[in-house]
Protein backbone atom coordinates (compact mmCIF):
# COMPACT_ATOMS: atom_id res chain seq x y z
CA UNK A 1 0.00 0.00 0.00
CA UNK A 2 1.51 3.14 -1.18
CA UNK A 3 1.05 6.66 1.16
CA UNK A 4 -0.86 8.11 -0.85
CA UNK A 5 -3.46 5.03 0.28
CA UNK A 6 -2.97 5.82 3.41
CA UNK A 7 -3.92 9.42 2.73
CA UNK A 8 -7.09 8.62 1.38
CA UNK A 9 -8.07 6.15 3.75
CA UNK A 10 -7.66 9.01 6.48
CA UNK A 11 -9.19 11.52 4.49
CA UNK A 12 -12.21 8.88 4.61
CA UNK A 13 -12.51 8.24 8.49
CA UNK A 14 -12.40 12.08 9.19
CA UNK A 15 -15.00 12.93 6.21
CA UNK A 16 -17.34 9.75 7.68
CA UNK A 17 -16.79 10.18 11.58
CA UNK A 18 -16.41 13.48 11.68
CA UNK A 19 -13.20 13.30 13.76
CA UNK A 20 -12.11 16.18 15.76
CA UNK A 21 -8.17 14.17 15.82
CA UNK A 22 -6.80 12.90 12.54
CA UNK A 23 -6.21 9.19 12.76
CA UNK A 24 -2.73 8.10 14.09
CA UNK A 25 -0.31 5.62 12.62
CA UNK A 26 1.72 3.27 15.18
CA UNK A 27 4.12 1.34 13.82
CA UNK A 28 6.63 -1.36 15.76
CA UNK A 29 10.13 -1.80 14.33
CA UNK A 30 13.67 -2.14 14.62
CA UNK A 31 14.81 0.48 12.34
CA UNK A 32 14.03 4.05 12.21
CA UNK A 33 12.98 4.72 8.73
CA UNK A 34 14.90 7.39 6.72
CA UNK A 35 14.31 11.04 7.40
CA UNK A 36 12.02 10.43 10.91
CA UNK A 37 13.57 11.69 13.90
CA UNK A 38 13.25 11.39 17.43
CA UNK A 39 10.49 13.01 19.13
CA UNK A 40 11.36 16.72 20.44
CA UNK A 41 10.25 17.09 23.95
CA UNK A 42 10.09 15.15 27.27
CA UNK A 43 6.58 13.49 28.20
CA UNK A 44 4.76 12.90 30.84
CA UNK A 45 3.40 9.28 29.65
CA UNK A 46 4.09 7.51 26.59
CA UNK A 47 -0.09 7.76 25.77
CA UNK A 48 0.88 11.75 25.17
CA UNK A 49 2.59 10.10 21.81
CA UNK A 50 -1.14 9.94 20.40
CA UNK A 51 -1.96 13.31 20.56
CA UNK A 52 1.58 14.93 19.26
CA UNK A 53 1.09 12.14 16.14
CA UNK A 54 -1.33 14.00 14.57
CA UNK A 55 0.68 16.66 13.32
CA UNK A 56 4.15 15.21 13.15
CA UNK A 57 6.06 11.92 12.71
CA UNK A 58 8.44 11.08 15.22
CA UNK A 59 10.36 7.60 16.29
CA UNK A 60 10.88 6.39 19.96
CA UNK A 61 12.39 4.26 22.11
CA UNK A 62 12.30 3.32 25.30
CA UNK A 63 14.30 6.33 26.47
CA UNK A 64 11.78 8.19 25.45
CA UNK A 65 8.95 6.68 27.38
CA UNK A 66 11.54 7.13 30.32
CA UNK A 67 8.91 8.64 32.83
CA UNK A 68 6.25 6.21 31.72
CA UNK A 69 6.69 2.75 33.57
CA UNK A 70 3.45 1.74 32.70
CA UNK A 71 3.72 2.04 29.16
CA UNK A 72 7.09 0.63 29.02
CA UNK A 73 5.53 -2.54 30.77
CA UNK A 74 2.37 -2.71 28.50
CA UNK A 75 4.47 -1.78 24.80
CA UNK A 76 7.23 -4.45 26.46
CA UNK A 77 10.06 -2.20 25.94
CA UNK A 78 13.10 -2.59 27.32
CA UNK A 79 13.48 -1.09 30.86
CA UNK A 80 16.17 0.69 31.77
CA UNK A 81 17.14 0.06 36.36
CA UNK A 82 15.12 3.08 36.84
CA UNK A 83 11.85 2.79 35.02
CA UNK A 84 11.70 -0.78 36.60
CA UNK A 85 12.21 0.30 40.27
CA UNK A 86 9.65 3.03 38.89
CA UNK A 87 6.94 0.20 37.66
CA UNK A 88 7.51 -1.99 40.98
CA UNK A 89 6.90 1.51 43.18
CA UNK A 90 4.03 2.09 40.75
CA UNK A 91 2.49 -1.39 40.98
CA UNK A 92 2.80 -1.07 44.71
CA UNK A 93 0.72 2.56 45.03
CA UNK A 94 -2.04 0.49 42.65
CA UNK A 95 -2.31 -2.26 44.69
CA UNK A 96 -2.48 -0.69 47.97
CA UNK A 97 -5.31 1.41 46.31
CA UNK A 98 -6.85 -1.98 45.33
CA UNK A 99 -6.97 -0.33 41.69
CA UNK A 100 -4.69 -2.99 39.99
CA UNK A 101 -4.86 -6.20 42.38
CA UNK A 102 -1.94 -9.01 42.05
CA UNK A 103 -4.69 -11.13 40.43
CA UNK A 104 -5.72 -8.54 37.73
CA UNK A 105 -2.08 -8.16 36.54
CA UNK A 106 -2.26 -10.56 34.20
CA UNK A 107 -5.11 -9.44 32.58
CA UNK A 108 -3.40 -6.56 31.57
CA UNK A 109 -2.24 -7.46 27.70
CA UNK A 110 1.55 -6.89 27.29
CA UNK A 111 3.09 -6.41 23.79
CA UNK A 112 4.01 -10.13 22.68
CA UNK A 113 7.06 -9.00 20.55
CA UNK A 114 10.33 -7.04 21.78
CA UNK A 115 10.44 -3.66 19.14
CA UNK A 116 13.31 -1.59 19.50
CA UNK A 117 11.50 1.47 18.55
CA UNK A 118 7.57 2.88 17.90
CA UNK A 119 7.07 5.28 15.37
CA UNK A 120 4.28 7.54 15.61
CA UNK A 121 3.02 9.55 12.80
CA UNK A 122 -0.54 11.17 11.47
CA UNK A 123 -2.12 8.33 9.44
CA UNK A 124 -1.79 10.45 6.02
CA UNK A 125 1.78 10.56 6.35
CA UNK A 126 3.07 7.44 7.95
CA UNK A 127 6.26 6.18 6.72
CA UNK A 128 5.33 2.75 8.04
CA UNK A 129 2.44 0.21 7.11
CA UNK A 130 0.64 1.34 10.80
CA UNK A 131 -0.09 -1.91 12.43
CA UNK A 132 -2.17 -0.17 15.18
CA UNK A 133 -4.58 2.98 13.44
CA UNK A 134 -6.01 4.75 16.68
CA UNK A 135 -8.83 6.76 16.47
CA UNK A 136 -10.47 9.37 19.16
CA UNK A 137 -14.33 9.18 19.52
CA UNK A 138 -17.80 10.26 21.02
CA UNK A 139 -20.15 7.66 21.31
CA UNK A 140 -21.92 8.27 18.69
CA UNK A 141 -18.70 7.63 16.30
CA UNK A 142 -18.09 4.40 18.61
CA UNK A 143 -21.55 3.10 17.55
CA UNK A 144 -20.21 3.25 13.81
CA UNK A 145 -16.78 1.65 14.36
CA UNK A 146 -18.65 -1.17 16.51
CA UNK A 147 -21.31 -1.67 13.55
CA UNK A 148 -18.01 -2.07 11.31
CA UNK A 149 -16.19 -4.38 13.77
CA UNK A 150 -19.32 -6.90 13.53
CA UNK A 151 -19.10 -6.57 9.97
CA UNK A 152 -15.00 -6.96 9.62
CA UNK A 153 -14.48 -9.45 12.08
CA UNK A 154 -17.68 -11.05 13.27
CA UNK A 155 -17.32 -10.18 16.88
CA UNK A 156 -18.16 -7.08 19.22
CA UNK A 157 -15.00 -5.21 19.92
CA UNK A 158 -13.82 -5.51 24.18
CA UNK A 159 -14.15 -2.20 25.97
CA UNK A 160 -11.28 -2.06 28.13
CA UNK A 161 -10.13 0.22 31.07
CA UNK A 162 -7.05 0.75 32.75
CA UNK A 163 -4.16 1.38 31.14
CA UNK A 164 -5.47 3.39 28.29
CA UNK A 165 -2.38 2.18 26.73
CA UNK A 166 -3.19 -1.26 26.86
CA UNK A 167 -5.00 -1.10 23.84
CA UNK A 168 -2.23 -1.32 21.51
CA UNK A 169 -1.17 -4.50 22.99
CA UNK A 170 -4.17 -6.11 22.67
CA UNK A 171 -4.76 -5.03 18.98
CA UNK A 172 -1.19 -6.16 18.34
CA UNK A 173 -1.39 -9.56 19.76
CA UNK A 174 -5.05 -10.36 18.79
CA UNK A 175 -5.22 -8.82 15.10
CA UNK A 176 -8.86 -7.53 16.03
CA UNK A 177 -9.92 -4.11 16.80
CA UNK A 178 -10.51 -2.60 20.55
CA UNK A 179 -11.81 0.06 22.42
CA UNK A 180 -10.84 1.35 25.55
CA UNK A 181 -12.47 3.79 27.67
CA UNK A 182 -9.01 4.94 28.73
CA UNK A 183 -7.61 5.78 32.17
CA UNK A 184 -7.12 8.54 34.69
CA UNK A 185 -3.76 9.01 33.83
CA UNK A 186 -4.12 9.46 30.08
CA UNK A 187 -6.87 11.75 30.70
CA UNK A 188 -4.57 13.70 32.55
CA UNK A 189 -2.18 13.78 30.11
CA UNK A 190 -4.20 13.93 26.54
CA UNK A 191 -6.20 17.12 26.00
CA UNK A 192 -8.23 15.01 23.59
CA UNK A 193 -9.23 12.63 25.88
CA UNK A 194 -11.96 14.38 27.70
CA UNK A 195 -15.26 12.69 29.45
CA UNK A 196 -16.62 11.99 26.67
CA UNK A 197 -14.54 10.66 24.31
CA UNK A 198 -12.99 7.44 23.85
CA UNK A 199 -10.26 5.34 21.92
CA UNK A 200 -10.90 3.18 18.96
CA UNK A 201 -7.78 1.14 17.89
CA UNK A 202 -7.66 -1.07 14.40
CA UNK A 203 -5.24 -3.56 13.32
CA UNK A 204 -3.92 -1.99 10.49
CA UNK A 205 -3.53 -5.09 8.45
CA UNK A 206 -7.57 -4.69 8.05
CA UNK A 207 -7.38 -1.11 7.84
CA UNK A 208 -8.44 -0.78 4.24
CA UNK A 209 -11.38 -3.45 5.17
CA UNK A 210 -12.72 -0.89 7.91
CA UNK A 211 -12.76 2.27 6.25
CA UNK A 212 -15.11 0.42 3.39
CA UNK A 213 -17.58 -0.33 5.54
CA UNK A 214 -17.25 2.57 8.02
CA UNK A 215 -18.25 4.84 4.95
CA UNK A 216 -20.76 2.46 4.00
CA UNK A 217 -22.28 2.40 7.74
CA UNK A 218 -21.90 6.31 8.67
CA UNK A 219 -24.03 7.06 5.22
CA UNK A 220 -26.45 4.83 6.53
CA UNK A 221 -26.56 6.16 9.70
CA UNK A 222 -27.21 8.99 8.48
CA UNK A 223 -30.29 8.12 6.54
CA UNK A 224 -31.43 6.09 9.12
CA UNK A 225 -31.52 8.83 11.83
CA UNK A 226 -33.60 11.35 9.00
CA UNK A 227 -35.63 8.44 9.10
CA UNK A 228 -36.28 8.06 13.04
CA UNK A 229 -36.47 11.57 13.70
CA UNK A 230 -39.11 12.62 10.88
CA UNK A 231 -41.15 9.70 12.30
CA UNK A 232 -40.90 10.69 15.91
CA UNK A 233 -42.13 13.99 14.91
CA UNK A 234 -45.15 12.60 13.48
CA UNK A 235 -46.14 10.54 16.12
CA UNK A 236 -45.54 13.67 18.88
CA UNK A 237 -48.07 15.96 16.28
CA UNK A 238 -50.62 12.62 16.54
CA UNK A 239 -50.35 10.90 13.76
CA UNK A 240 -49.80 7.39 13.18
CA UNK A 241 -47.89 6.69 10.01
CA UNK A 242 -46.48 3.34 8.39
CA UNK A 243 -42.83 2.77 7.80
CA UNK A 244 -43.69 3.48 3.73
CA UNK A 245 -44.95 6.68 4.51
CA UNK A 246 -42.34 7.50 6.89
CA UNK A 247 -39.91 6.17 4.59
CA UNK A 248 -41.60 8.20 1.80
CA UNK A 249 -40.78 11.70 3.59
CA UNK A 250 -36.93 11.63 3.38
Amino acid sequence: MTDNNYAQLAVSLNESLDLRQPPIAISFTDAIPNGVHGHADRVSAGCRFWEDAATASFATSAADHSLCAIGVYTHHLEPSPQQQTDLMDTLKVLGELEYVREEDLAMIPVLASQPKYVVYSPLAETPLPPDVVMLFVNASQSLILTEATQQVEHQTPPAMGRPACAVVPQVMNTGRAAMSLGCCGARAYLDILTDGVAQFAIPGAKLAEYVARIEVLAKANAVLSKFHHLRRLDVQAGRTPTVKESLAAL
